[in-house]
């Protein structure tokens, strides 16, 4: 392991528990972990990563119920980021100085992290008592951070709040003799393993299971990938080429953490053009595309028809009910009201519409499974989808096999088209012709708020939204409904919700028309212009109100 004598050698500055919660993002863990960016001071440094990983460590001890004669196993993988190495040496010596092994993957995908916990291969070093996955999803190139997971799943809230919070007291209780310590037990300790062949042969298998055991059931196929330069360019080569896929025309498979090309995000629109152009100058019959930890993911059919958002959901639901009839899709909170339309009457499912954050459409799917209401997907709208044969994993490689695995055995059975048999599956997803988000700020210090917070704010203004709605004929909210407030109207529907981490109120709006979504958009601006905390410039331009 190539040591870093950083931290050791310079004395730290006292931090406390705020500073360390500032780099909660939801269930994740997220900072500036290098220069580069004007106004971005970076707050994810070594040290801080170090204090991170032997907190996880504390928590991980705690979990699992262990004492000091186990020897817990902890796995680490990294996207194609620059300052990857840097914190994946720090949360070395981290889980090292707490006295537990650690295994370098290397360059992995935040879904094989998350399967490492559940293989039984000593090969592999498997299963790991927990896993680390250092990404920061598509953010930019400076920022960087952690996942963390069991074989129960991915952490949630809670539990990154208890871990920052533990991070924080180790933090402040280092001496240049600890870091010492921790920095020889790494280098002792240093193990790496290549797990990432495990898991490409499991999605190889499971597409060619699929076909029936055929060796090769993609041959003839020409899948084009596109990776952004993130973590998934190993789909061409360790998946799709070894079942028989042409897999010429495929773009920016090397790790880059610079992202030269665009960014690896299926809900960017230049990412979305790269691989739509990529498939028709090739004549691909299929184009994917991931985001740079590979747990999301979209495809192109051959004539360019883009797969992502509220098409991506109406594809997966057609394979899964066709899989299990009747089964509840859950989704975040800014779906059509066509998909509910298309899944529960065309498909002949349930459609659970939920609240925003990948883990909270997941989690809403594994509790209405407990409760008797059977459901096999969980997906958002930002490529985000899990699946219960899957272990709830949220994996966007294996929301791509599902969609091989249609592909091969429709050709297995004699039917083929290339990837017209998906654009088939979709037929009947009905449309809105116009469809924006508009995002409302909310000024934290404006006179309005006071001292309360901008959440206290944001309620207000959905309460106020929520009773000017009942003075409108034209406008009916929805009967069920979990996040903001959801009306419809026009012909269409707008949906008003806090952010999740940031003081905004987006506005989603989706209609047959811009005239009727101005009407929709009127509405709400109408109702909410007593507030002069909130910055509703955007929704004026919208409208075309001065």
């Amino acid at each position: 392991m190539a040591a870093s004598s950083s931290a050791s050698a310079t004395a730290m500055p006292y931090l406390d528990k705020t500073d360390f919660l500032k780099l909660q993002n939801g269930s994740d863990i997220r900072g500036v972990a290098i220069d580069g960016v004007e106004g971005e001071k970076v707050n994810l440094t070594e040290p801080v990563a170090e204090a991170i990983g032997a907190a996880f460590a504390a928590w991980l001890m705690e979990k699992k119920k262990a004492d000091s004669s186990q020897h817990l196993r902890v796995s680490i993988g990294h996207d194609t980021r620059i300052s990857a190495k840097l914190l994946q040496n720090a949360i070395s010596r981290g889980l090292a100085g707490a006295g537990l092994e650690f295994v370098h993957y290397g360059l992995a995908s935040t879904p094989a992290m998350f399967n490492c916990t559940l293989t039984k291969d000593e090969a592999f070093l498997c299963p790991a008592d927990g896993s680390i996955m250092i990404t920061a999803s598509h953010l930019p190139f400076n920022r960087n951070g952690f996942k963390f997971f069991t074989n129960a799943g991915g952490l949630g809230k809670a539990d990154i709040k208890d871990i920052l919070e533990r991070a924080a007291d180790i933090y402040n209780q280092f001496t240049p003799e600890s870091l010492k310590n921790s920095e020889k037990k790494a280098l002792l300790n240093f193990k790496k393993v290549d797990y990432m062949i495990a898991y490409t042969s499991d999605l190889v298998k499971a597409v060619r299971k699929a076909a029936g055991n055929i060796e090769k059931p993609l041959e003839g196929f020409h899948i084009v990938v596109d990776a952004g330069n993130g973590a998934g360019g190993f789909f061409a080569e360790k998946v799709l080429k070894p079942l028989g896929a042409i897999t010429s025309g495929s773009q920016f498979l090397e790790p880059d953490g610079l992202f030269p090309n665009h960014i690896p995000n299926p809900e960017d629109k230049t990412a979305m053009k790269a691989i739509t152009q990529a498939v028709l100058d090739n004549k691909a019959d299929l184009g994917i595309i991931f985001d740079t930890d590979v747990d999301r993911s979209a495809a192109v059919d051959f004539t360019g028809r883009e797969f992502n958002r509220n098409r991506l959901i109406a594809l997966m639901a057609a394979i899964v009910l066709e899989e299990h009839p009747g089964t509840t899709i859950v989704t975040d909170s800014v779906t059509s009201d066509g998909l509910t339309t298309f899944i529960e009457k065309k498909l002949g499912g349930k459609h659970h519409r939920f609240k925003r954050g990948y883990k909270n459409v997941i989690d809403e799917a594994i509790r209405l499974n407990s409760i008797g209401e059977e459901s096999h997907l969980a997906i958002e709208t930002s490529g985000h989808g899990a699946l219960k044969e899957n272990h709830w994993l949220d994996d966007g490689a294996y929301l791509m096999v599902k969609i091989l695995n249609k592909l091969a055995s429709a050709r297995a059975s004699g039917n083929g088209g290339g990837s017209k048999v998906l654009t088939d599956l979709i037929e009947g997803l009905e449309e809105p012709a116009f469809a924006t988000e508009l995002r409302l700020k909310i000024n934290q210090f404006h006179p309005d708020l006071k001292e309360g917070s901008f959440r206290e704010y944001g309620e207000a203004v959905l309460k106020q939204l929520e009773n000017s709605i009942g003075s409108d004929p034209s406008l009916h909210k929805a009967p069920v409904n979990y996040e903001g407030v959801r009306v419809s109207g026009h012909g269409g529907w707008f949906l008003l919700r806090l952010s999740l981490h940031d003081p905004v109120l987006p506005l989603n709006i989706e209609a047959p028309s811009n005239d009727d979504a101005v009407k929709l958009g009127l509405a709400v601006l109408e109702a909410v212009k007593g507030f002069g905390g909130l910055d509703t410039s955007a929704l004026k331009k919208f409208v075309g109100a001065s």
